[in-house]
């Protein structure tokens, strides 16, 4: 009885995802390339928020690593993985239809977390490694051509704001499920992050 509200406050704030447009704006400068310490902090933190498929992707880590026990240790392969993604894009490394993977990897997340059953903790690790790749070199677009400093701070932003959600998501969906895997609410949240991935997939410019 007393984890209803909770429940019914967690499927409502998923939801939200599914509702809200996939034409959120990825850029916090505007698009403008961060020219101090400041702009490239708050780009960094911004940038993963406002982008509802990258939102949607960091929600379905949490989800997913709530599930096991040795779970918070897990957001770790997604946040060097992303990092080592931005990297890779700043060093004019190619990944093509690289907004499809990371659509691809949102609708993966989702499924993940509506899964009755754990899929092997090696495998949910793997996932997360993928996926943060993906993601970090689509982030990384914003900062190229940015000063080191910026540069700097944008990486700052970028793994506070990820480490802050992944583990936030992990411990409300913890407290929500009590220990039941199959808890409703956080299995439909999970479906919720599936159908936001494949939203983008069905984007013209993905195709």
């Amino acid at each position: 009885m007393t984890i209803l509200p909770k429940t019914r406050l967690l499927a409502l704030t998923l939801a939200g995802l599914a509702a809200a447009t996939p034409a959120f704006a990825h850029h916090p400068m505007g698009g403008m390339i961060p020219a101090t310490f400041t702009q490239g902090l708050l780009s960094g933190l911004g940038h993963p928020v406002i982008g509802l498929d990258h939102l949607a992707a960091l929600v379905g880590v949490g989800l997913v690593a709530s599930r096991f026990a040795r779970g918070l240790m897990l957001p770790a392969f997604w946040l060097v993985a992303m990092a080592a993604g931005v990297g890779l894009h700043l060093m004019s490394a190619d990944l093509p239809y690289a907004e499809l993977l990371v659509a691809l990897s949102v609708v993966a997340l989702g499924l993940a977390a509506t899964m009755r059953t754990n899929l092997p903790y090696g495998l949910i690790a793997a996932l997360f490694a993928a996926g943060g790749a993906v993601h970090g070199y689509a982030l990384g677009e914003s900062i190229i051509g940015a000063e080191a400093t910026p540069l700097a701070a944008y990486l700052i932003g970028l793994v506070t704001i990820q480490t802050a959600l992944t583990t936030g998501v992990a411990f409300a969906a913890r407290s929500v499920a009590k220990g039941t895997l199959t808890a409703p609410a956080l299995r439909l949240a999970g479906l919720t992050i599936a159908v936001t991935g494949a939203a983008f997939l069905a984007l013209p410019a993905f195709a």
